[in-house]
């Protein structure tokens, strides 16, 4: 079997690997080089217990800080754009405790899966990736979302989770390079076996190692069409030529929606815009963390990837909007001085944007879609988690393909009830069902 794999960030590399392993031939196209868009310069945490989902009922009581105020980490620039209206809309239905709930409790087993998987392609690969296992805290500066932080974890830690909530003096015990905050946090959450790695190196790291196990690329190739015969897919047409394939993937993160409308599939992802800065901490390294650190109130993360600092954060719904506002960039670098004063940034900050593809639920859309081509399988809509669940997404894909949706797939499949809208595919892993082609 041959499948064509369309799209070459982290999630299209890992869904390539996995199908590699499995014996089938593949072929990767991407209109750029590997990890080149959202993967390339994202967070670099691995939160494989932290996955609570945008979309929570906390965010009604933030909502009008969250738009109208000019310094707020989430900005929405409305659009004469439908899609965009139909994402905000289906997001907002979806910011209850009940979906809520149920979407953390299958985001949290499908990161499970990732973190076996990924693990298991480091010690066969023994990539270069600046990989690190030195545990996130979440700091919050308010006693109400401390508390209700406090909650999440206990759900999460029904879930299978261990997580606590520490003291600010145990913050700085478990990351002296905190001491400078101290006094203004309440607590935060601790994840002792929370990971980091630059997905950019992964990626790198993939591409090479794919090419040397028969993985064919066609990269600089945009996707100009699509040609059908019947209810399947015959070829891609590319700037490069046309490629045949016998199934198709679909993980062109942010992009994914164009290329399924041509094929008569509305897909419910949206491009939530980031910000990051990589900081040059050569000369002081103890003035940077260690672990992982995510400040809740500014929205920001922090993770150590070698003798770099990754800073990112931000959520904008602005369409396609590659820009990267000065003010942006200035309110990383406030928020990097206010945490590790002492962590002093070079000429050169690296800035950086990235489209991160979300669902209005936070959930992947992984597998066939009952109104798509027979042959056409999706693994898109990661939002800020594509590096987390990478390798879990690319295993339930390749179960569904080869036909063993019933080992582990069926698990992740959610009830209609997360149907994104009356137009949508819901925005689940394990598509729909049906038989193998």
């Amino acid at each position: 079997m041959h499948v064509c794999v369309l799209g070459a960030g982290i999630v299209g590399l890992a869904t390539a690997y996995v199908l590699r392993q499995q014996g089938l031939e593949v072929t990767v196209v991407d209109r750029a080089t590997p990890g080149a868009g959202a993967s390339g310069g994202n967070g670099a945490q691995l939160s494989y217990s932290y996955v609570q989902p945008l979309a929570d009922p906390g965010i009604w009581r933030q909502l009008p800080k969250l738009l109208l105020s000019a310094d707020s980490p989430l900005k929405l620039q409305p659009q004469w754009d439908v899609q965009q209206w139909r994402w905000g809309l289906a997001f907002l239905r979806a910011c209850n405790a009940r979906t809520s709930a149920r979407s953390t409790a299958q985001l949290l087993q499908l990161a499970a899966r990732s973190r076996v998987g990924f693990e298991a392609m480091l010690q066969d690969l023994a990539l270069d990736c600046d990989f690190s296992r030195t545990g996130k805290l979440v700091v919050y500066r308010s006693a109400a979302a401390l508390a209700a932080a406090g909650q999440q974890v206990a759900l999460q830690q029904g879930l299978g989770s261990v997580q606590e909530v520490v003291s600010p003096q145990r913050c700085v015990e478990l990351e002296p390079a905190l001491q400078h905050d101290q006094a203004r946090m309440v607590g935060a959450v601790y994840t002792p076996d929370e990971c980091a790695t630059d997905c950019l190196k992964v990626c790198v790291g993939l591409h090479a190692a794919l090419q040397q196990r028969g993985v064919k690329f066609v990269l600089g190739a945009e996707v100009q069409g699509v040609v059908r015969q019947g209810a399947r897919i015959r070829s891609v047409q590319t700037t490069a030529g046309t490629v045949q394939a016998d199934q198709f993937v679909l993980a062109l993160g942010s992009a994914s929606p164009v290329l399924a409308r041509q094929v008569g599939l509305q897909v419910p992802v949206y491009p939530l815009k980031g910000y990051s800065i990589t900081l040059d901490i050569g000369d002081a390294p103890h003035s940077a963390p260690r672990v992982s650190v995510t400040d809740a109130a500014r929205k920001v993360v922090f993770a150590r990837i070698g003798h770099r600092l990754r800073v990112a954060g931000m959520a904008e719904l602005v369409g396609q909007d590659g820009r990267i506002p000065p003010e942006r960039i200035r309110s990383l670098l406030d928020s990097t001085r206010a945490l590790f004063p002492h962590c002093v940034a070079g000429a050169d900050v690296q800035p950086w944007t990235g489209m991160r593809p979300a669902t209005p639920t936070g959930l992947p859309l992984v597998g066939w879609q009952a109104r798509g081509p027979e042959n056409l399988l999706l693994n898109t809509g990661h939002g800020a988690l594509g590096l987390t669940l990478a390798f879990g997404t690319a295993q339930v894909l390749a179960e569904e393909l080869l036909g063993q949706d019933a080992v582990s797939a069926r698990p992740f499949r959610p009830p209609s009830a997360h149907t994104a809208s009356s137009r949508w595919p819901a925005a689940s892993l394990g598509g729909s069902p049906r038989a193998r082609p």
